[in-house]
């Protein structure tokens, strides 16, 4: 994963250890498409981090789905914090893969073992993922990552 040297944000940007505990614990992200006509669209999701990518479980009928076949790139914004100077976040940007069957039903894949042990413990309390026969997954390796934290400015 590239981290990108921030300009005009160097202060506050994570640390590539931050930035690893920091995906690793939240759960929701919005996830940024463009549509046929060029107008964006914007969804949120619960995710899993591996340490090296994003892993999305989602809808298979939805615009989301729909946008991302007809052209994978993407971007990805996690945050949290309500006062400003608790601000924290990542915008993880590049082209999505998808992996596995088209809806997953559970079907032996090795490639989806830690993505899906790790998002049913993190999202459902489980050991191991639920299948609905209506989601599938998406898996962004991040071309681009910029971070904040605004937690940063108060030593300064």
């Amino acid at each position: 994963m590239t981290v990108t040297q921030q300009r005009r944000g160097r202060k506050i940007m994570m640390t590539p250890g931050e930035l690893d505990d920091f995906l690793t614990t939240q759960r929701t992200c919005r996830v940024a498409t463009v549509s046929a006509g060029g107008a964006p669209h914007v969804s949120t999701l619960w995710f899993a981090w591996d340490g090296t990518s994003m892993w999305l479980y989602s809808v298979v009928r939805s615009k989301r789905w729909t946008d991302l076949r007809r052209d994978p790139r993407v971007a990805i914004v996690v945050d949290t914090g309500e006062e400003y100077d608790e601000l924290r976040g990542a915008e993880l940007s590049g082209t999505v893969e998808f992996v596995g069957e088209i809806p997953r039903t559970g079907e032996l894949r090795a490639e989806l073992d830690v993505p899906e042990m790790l998002f049913a413990r993190k999202n459902f309390g489980l050991e191991e993922m639920p299948h609905d026969g209506r989601h599938a997954w998406l898996r962004l390796t991040p071309e681009k990552v910029v971070s904040w934290d605004f937690r940063k400015l108060a030593g300064q």
